[in-house]
């Protein structure tokens, strides 16, 4: 069992050029991390092996934002999300994720897999509004009410999770122009 470090109000920065990656079983508990995953959480790999990856949860992540991304996972949806991860020394950081379910021939659940790289700030900032109000609401009523309030605030923009998240993520300004011709110079 992996102890709950004490929270420190201090930000790990990493290269935006490095993923995170591990598995998990259907019931969440690390069956594999990268070498990228130790380095930027502290954790050894004999440390995690068979831990439950929640150990990573941050106290300022909503519950409301993994229900989603488990509920989705579970379906064999695969999914995104903007999460803060707390490392075992008890500083943070911030990524986005990419989510998939594995599956057997017979199409269940084998594990599910997370891709993950550093969160530019613009995002972060975008995103830390609504994690606060969501985290309130939880920490007042519970996070069937947070759920709710995450629900509305999605109905409002018009927009499903997965197109909130790939709104937020999505290449804009000057880059999003260099990727769009890069795209077309190669199809």
């Amino acid at each position: 069992m992996i102890y709950r470090p004490i929270v420190i109000d201090e930000e790990i920065k990493f290269s935006k050029k490095k993923f995170i990656v591990s598995k998990t079983d259907i019931k969440g508990h690390i069956t594999f991390v990268n070498k990228n995953f130790t380095e930027v959480s502290g954790y050894s790999e004999a440390e995690l092996m068979g831990e439950p990856h929640n150990i990573l949860r941050h106290p300022d992540m909503p519950r409301a934002i993994f229900y989603l991304v488990w509920q989705n996972l579970l379906a064999g949806r695969p999914i995104s999300g903007v999460i803060k991860n707390l490392a075992k020394d008890g500083r943070y950081y911030w990524v986005i994720a990419d989510l998939e379910a594995k599956l057997n021939p017979d199409g269940s659940i084998n594990s599910l897999t997370a891709f993950r790289r550093a969160a530019p700030q613009n995002i972060i900032d975008s995103t830390e509004e609504l994690y606060d109000s969501l985290l309130a609401i939880e920490k007042k009523h519970s996070m069937e009410k947070s759920l709710v309030y995450l629900l509305g605030f999605l109905e409002e923009e018009n927009l499903s999770y997965d197109e909130f998240i790939s709104e937020l993520i999505r290449p804009k300004g000057i880059i999003a122009v260099l990727l769009e011709g890069f795209k077309k110079m190669i199809s």
